[in-house]
């Protein structure tokens, strides 16, 4: 599939578990950009790791301790930051949260 219907429901996007107390959902993606919703349980992390992509994500719930080239910031509910491509990032969930990630290429490795 190159892209997703124009409009998604939240009932018609499946979650995935990629790590340890993280779930993630595609919300819609075309070839050029994919937003992604990621539930974080309290202490999980999203492991350091780098990618292609230009990514742009907003702390839709929660706090999060973000590293992006080691960096590292606080981030609280309505708080964003962007990470340029190939460079090393990761998050830590220090409540419960949610991150709405933006990505632009789409991650293709998201669809398999």
């Amino acid at each position: 599939m190159s892209s997703s219907d124009l409009f998604v429901s939240a009932e018609g996007a499946e979650w995935v578990n990629p790590e340890p107390g993280v779930v993630r959902r595609i919300m819609t993606y075309l070839p050029e950009m994919m937003m992604v919703e990621v539930a974080f349980e309290s202490g999980a992390v999203g492991a350091a790791h780098s990618h292609p992509h230009i990514q742009a994500s907003y702390v839709a719930e929660g706090s999060f301790e973000v590293t992006i080239d080691g960096r590292t910031e606080v981030l609280k509910q309505g708080g964003s930051f962007i990470v340029p491509p190939n460079l090393i990032h990761g998050v830590k969930a220090l409540e419960k949260g949610r991150l709405i990630d933006a990505f632009t290429p789409h991650r293709a490795e998201f669809l398999k």
